[in-house]
Protein backbone atom coordinates (compact mmCIF):
# COMPACT_ATOMS: atom_id res chain seq x y z
CA UNK A 1 0.00 0.00 0.00
CA UNK A 2 1.34 3.60 -0.64
CA UNK A 3 3.41 5.29 2.40
CA UNK A 4 2.83 8.88 1.74
CA UNK A 5 -0.21 10.86 0.59
CA UNK A 6 -0.28 14.58 -0.53
CA UNK A 7 -3.50 14.60 -1.48
CA UNK A 8 -4.93 16.21 1.28
CA UNK A 9 -5.25 19.53 -0.50
CA UNK A 10 -5.56 18.82 -4.04
CA UNK A 11 -8.99 18.25 -4.89
CA UNK A 12 -9.15 17.00 -8.12
CA UNK A 13 -5.19 17.46 -9.03
CA UNK A 14 -3.47 14.73 -11.22
CA UNK A 15 -2.12 11.53 -9.15
CA UNK A 16 1.77 10.99 -9.68
CA UNK A 17 2.32 7.61 -7.94
CA UNK A 18 6.27 7.34 -7.21
CA UNK A 19 7.59 4.00 -6.59
CA UNK A 20 11.17 5.09 -5.29
CA UNK A 21 12.98 2.75 -2.10
CA UNK A 22 15.06 5.95 -1.58
CA UNK A 23 13.00 7.85 0.93
CA UNK A 24 14.53 11.03 1.12
CA UNK A 25 14.62 11.11 -2.55
CA UNK A 26 10.79 9.90 -2.77
CA UNK A 27 9.62 13.17 -0.14
CA UNK A 28 11.86 15.56 -2.20
CA UNK A 29 10.05 13.94 -5.48
CA UNK A 30 6.43 14.68 -4.03
CA UNK A 31 7.38 18.33 -2.47
CA UNK A 32 7.96 19.54 -6.05
CA UNK A 33 5.34 17.66 -7.44
CA UNK A 34 3.33 19.07 -5.18
CA UNK A 35 4.40 22.43 -5.50
CA UNK A 36 3.36 21.88 -9.03
CA UNK A 37 0.18 21.55 -8.38
CA UNK A 38 0.01 16.93 -8.37
CA UNK A 39 -1.29 14.92 -5.85
CA UNK A 40 1.52 12.42 -4.91
CA UNK A 41 1.21 8.82 -3.03
CA UNK A 42 4.55 6.89 -3.00
CA UNK A 43 5.42 2.63 -2.80
CA UNK A 44 8.94 1.88 -1.63
CA UNK A 45 8.51 -1.73 -2.66
CA UNK A 46 8.16 -3.06 -6.37
CA UNK A 47 6.01 -6.07 -4.71
CA UNK A 48 3.48 -3.19 -3.94
CA UNK A 49 3.64 -0.93 -6.84
CA UNK A 50 1.31 -3.09 -9.03
CA UNK A 51 -1.50 -3.40 -6.53
CA UNK A 52 -1.09 0.37 -5.91
CA UNK A 53 -1.29 1.02 -9.55
CA UNK A 54 -4.91 -0.91 -9.60
CA UNK A 55 -6.08 0.78 -6.74
CA UNK A 56 -5.22 4.33 -7.46
CA UNK A 57 -5.86 4.42 -11.41
CA UNK A 58 -2.71 7.37 -11.26
CA UNK A 59 -2.55 10.04 -13.86
CA UNK A 60 0.99 8.96 -14.09
CA UNK A 61 4.01 6.50 -12.50
CA UNK A 62 7.07 7.82 -11.92
CA UNK A 63 8.83 4.54 -11.35
CA UNK A 64 12.27 3.51 -10.22
CA UNK A 65 14.25 0.56 -12.25
CA UNK A 66 16.26 -1.01 -9.01
CA UNK A 67 13.73 -1.87 -6.16
CA UNK A 68 13.45 -4.30 -3.41
CA UNK A 69 10.97 -6.75 -3.76
CA UNK A 70 10.18 -6.98 -7.78
CA UNK A 71 12.38 -4.65 -10.06
CA UNK A 72 10.81 -1.46 -11.87
CA UNK A 73 11.25 -3.50 -15.67
CA UNK A 74 8.69 -6.36 -13.63
CA UNK A 75 6.48 -3.99 -12.46
CA UNK A 76 6.55 -1.99 -15.62
CA UNK A 77 5.32 -5.74 -17.64
CA UNK A 78 3.13 -6.37 -15.60
CA UNK A 79 1.20 -2.83 -14.82
CA UNK A 80 1.49 -3.05 -19.19
CA UNK A 81 -1.08 -6.06 -19.37
CA UNK A 82 -3.96 -3.99 -17.75
CA UNK A 83 -3.00 -0.14 -18.01
CA UNK A 84 -2.04 1.92 -20.27
CA UNK A 85 -0.93 4.86 -17.59
CA UNK A 86 1.95 7.18 -18.52
CA UNK A 87 5.18 5.28 -17.33
CA UNK A 88 8.25 7.44 -16.52
CA UNK A 89 10.97 4.96 -15.91
CA UNK A 90 14.28 6.17 -13.64
CA UNK A 91 17.75 4.76 -13.77
CA UNK A 92 21.25 5.20 -12.96
CA UNK A 93 22.13 2.58 -15.04
CA UNK A 94 23.24 3.95 -18.68
CA UNK A 95 23.19 1.05 -20.78
CA UNK A 96 19.45 0.27 -20.20
CA UNK A 97 18.69 3.66 -21.85
CA UNK A 98 18.75 2.30 -25.24
CA UNK A 99 15.95 -0.58 -24.18
CA UNK A 100 13.51 2.39 -22.92
CA UNK A 101 13.66 4.46 -25.83
CA UNK A 102 13.21 1.52 -27.71
CA UNK A 103 9.90 1.00 -25.31
CA UNK A 104 10.46 -2.70 -24.80
CA UNK A 105 8.71 -2.12 -21.62
CA UNK A 106 6.26 0.01 -22.58
CA UNK A 107 7.49 3.04 -20.80
CA UNK A 108 6.51 6.53 -22.38
CA UNK A 109 9.78 8.60 -21.27
CA UNK A 110 12.81 7.70 -18.47
CA UNK A 111 15.56 10.18 -16.54
CA UNK A 112 18.41 9.37 -15.03
CA UNK A 113 20.13 9.38 -11.66
CA UNK A 114 21.04 11.98 -10.57
CA UNK A 115 18.91 14.40 -11.89
CA UNK A 116 16.92 17.89 -11.09
CA UNK A 117 13.67 17.17 -9.84
CA UNK A 118 12.69 20.13 -11.79
CA UNK A 119 13.66 18.60 -14.77
CA UNK A 120 11.51 15.33 -13.66
CA UNK A 121 8.41 17.83 -12.83
CA UNK A 122 9.08 19.20 -16.49
CA UNK A 123 9.20 15.36 -17.96
CA UNK A 124 6.20 14.53 -15.79
CA UNK A 125 4.30 17.88 -17.43
CA UNK A 126 5.16 16.80 -20.78
CA UNK A 127 4.22 13.58 -21.05
CA UNK A 128 0.59 14.06 -19.16
CA UNK A 129 0.10 16.96 -22.04
CA UNK A 130 1.05 14.86 -24.86
CA UNK A 131 -1.08 11.97 -23.68
CA UNK A 132 -3.91 13.99 -24.27
CA UNK A 133 -4.91 12.87 -28.15
CA UNK A 134 -7.59 15.12 -28.59
CA UNK A 135 -5.27 18.22 -27.96
CA UNK A 136 -2.68 16.92 -30.09
CA UNK A 137 -4.82 15.82 -33.43
CA UNK A 138 -6.32 19.08 -33.21
CA UNK A 139 -2.91 20.85 -32.97
CA UNK A 140 -2.41 18.73 -36.13
CA UNK A 141 -5.31 19.50 -37.67
CA UNK A 142 -6.09 16.34 -38.26
CA UNK A 143 -10.06 15.12 -37.28
CA UNK A 144 -11.04 11.61 -37.20
CA UNK A 145 -14.50 10.27 -37.60
CA UNK A 146 -14.08 6.49 -35.84
CA UNK A 147 -17.76 6.15 -37.02
CA UNK A 148 -17.14 6.91 -40.70
CA UNK A 149 -13.61 5.91 -41.07
CA UNK A 150 -13.06 9.12 -42.16
CA UNK A 151 -10.27 11.34 -41.49
CA UNK A 152 -9.48 15.33 -42.82
CA UNK A 153 -6.31 17.15 -42.25
CA UNK A 154 -6.70 21.15 -42.55
CA UNK A 155 -10.47 20.30 -43.56
CA UNK A 156 -8.91 18.67 -46.43
CA UNK A 157 -9.92 14.51 -46.69
CA UNK A 158 -7.45 11.79 -46.61
CA UNK A 159 -9.25 9.42 -48.24
CA UNK A 160 -7.73 6.88 -45.97
CA UNK A 161 -8.13 2.50 -46.47
CA UNK A 162 -9.62 0.96 -43.32
CA UNK A 163 -6.40 -0.48 -42.23
CA UNK A 164 -4.56 3.19 -42.96
CA UNK A 165 -7.16 4.36 -40.74
CA UNK A 166 -6.88 2.19 -38.35
CA UNK A 167 -3.24 2.70 -38.18
CA UNK A 168 -3.85 6.31 -37.81
CA UNK A 169 -5.68 6.20 -35.55
CA UNK A 170 -3.68 3.77 -33.13
CA UNK A 171 -0.50 6.22 -33.47
CA UNK A 172 -2.79 9.59 -32.75
CA UNK A 173 -4.40 7.40 -29.70
CA UNK A 174 -0.97 8.30 -28.04
CA UNK A 175 1.01 11.08 -28.91
CA UNK A 176 4.62 10.29 -28.80
CA UNK A 177 4.57 7.27 -27.89
CA UNK A 178 6.31 4.66 -30.16
CA UNK A 179 5.16 1.65 -31.61
CA UNK A 180 7.00 -1.31 -32.43
CA UNK A 181 5.83 -2.82 -35.74
CA UNK A 182 4.62 -5.88 -33.69
CA UNK A 183 2.37 -3.72 -31.47
CA UNK A 184 1.07 -2.29 -34.54
CA UNK A 185 0.29 -5.33 -36.40
CA UNK A 186 -1.54 -6.60 -33.03
CA UNK A 187 -4.03 -4.00 -33.03
CA UNK A 188 -4.51 -3.84 -36.66
CA UNK A 189 -4.97 -7.16 -37.24
CA UNK A 190 -6.60 -8.60 -34.59
CA UNK A 191 -7.82 -12.26 -36.33
CA UNK A 192 -3.76 -13.10 -35.51
CA UNK A 193 -3.11 -13.40 -39.23
CA UNK A 194 0.27 -13.91 -39.96
CA UNK A 195 2.10 -10.53 -41.76
CA UNK A 196 5.53 -9.71 -42.38
CA UNK A 197 7.19 -6.20 -40.63
CA UNK A 198 7.13 -4.69 -44.25
CA UNK A 199 3.46 -4.84 -44.43
CA UNK A 200 3.02 -2.12 -41.86
CA UNK A 201 6.25 -0.36 -43.59
CA UNK A 202 3.96 -0.32 -46.65
CA UNK A 203 0.88 1.41 -44.97
CA UNK A 204 3.23 3.38 -43.12
CA UNK A 205 4.48 4.76 -46.34
CA UNK A 206 1.10 5.18 -47.77
CA UNK A 207 0.19 6.93 -44.95
CA UNK A 208 2.93 9.67 -44.86
CA UNK A 209 2.24 9.25 -48.89
CA UNK A 210 -1.42 10.82 -48.57
CA UNK A 211 -0.96 13.41 -45.53
CA UNK A 212 1.89 15.00 -47.80
CA UNK A 213 -0.33 15.44 -50.94
CA UNK A 214 -2.47 17.61 -48.63
CA UNK A 215 0.72 19.17 -46.16
CA UNK A 216 3.84 19.02 -47.98
CA UNK A 217 5.74 20.61 -45.42
CA UNK A 218 4.35 18.54 -42.24
CA UNK A 219 5.46 15.78 -41.02
CA UNK A 220 3.13 13.95 -38.25
CA UNK A 221 4.32 10.34 -38.40
CA UNK A 222 8.14 9.80 -37.40
CA UNK A 223 9.80 6.91 -37.97
CA UNK A 224 12.61 5.17 -34.60
CA UNK A 225 15.29 3.92 -36.25
CA UNK A 226 15.29 -0.15 -35.37
CA UNK A 227 12.12 0.35 -32.95
CA UNK A 228 8.68 1.57 -35.13
CA UNK A 229 6.71 4.90 -35.63
CA UNK A 230 4.93 7.44 -33.36
CA UNK A 231 2.35 9.99 -34.21
CA UNK A 232 4.05 13.53 -33.10
CA UNK A 233 1.92 16.40 -33.57
CA UNK A 234 3.88 20.14 -34.18
CA UNK A 235 5.33 22.21 -31.17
Amino acid sequence: MPETDKDSNAGAAPLVLIVEDEPQLAALLADYLHSAGYATQVVGDGSQAVQAVRQLEPALVLLDIMLPGKDGMEVCREVRTFSGVPIIMVTARIEEIDRLLGRELGADDYVCKPFSPREVVARVKAVLRRMDPGRAAARAGLVLDEERLLATLHGNPLDLTAVEFRLLSILVSEPGRIFTRAQLMGRIYTDHRVVSDRTIDSHIKKLRRKIEAVSPDEELIHSVYGVGYKFEPPA
